[in-house]
């Protein structure tokens, strides 16, 4: 798992969100949730905005590049 999946995983759980949950919040596939966070595939930018308005955090954490 990367960076960015392995603190999405962490978000969504800490907030009590299953993979189908968060998707419907972020307008996004219910598939693509688990794709992100085992690393298969990465967010559109615009995703990774919307995931980061979501959950109050920067993009710089989600990239794993700030604690």
């Amino acid at each position: 798992m990367n960076e960015f999946g392995e603190r999405l995983k962490e978000l969504r759980k800490e907030r009590g969100l299953g993979q189908i949950a968060l998707a419907q919040k972020l307008g996004v596939g219910k598939s693509i949730i688990s794709l992100w966070e085992t690393g298969a595939c990465e967010p559109t930018l615009s995703n990774l905005i919307k995931i980061a308005k979501f959950f109050g955090v920067s993009i710089d954490y989600l990239a794993g590049l700030e604690s």
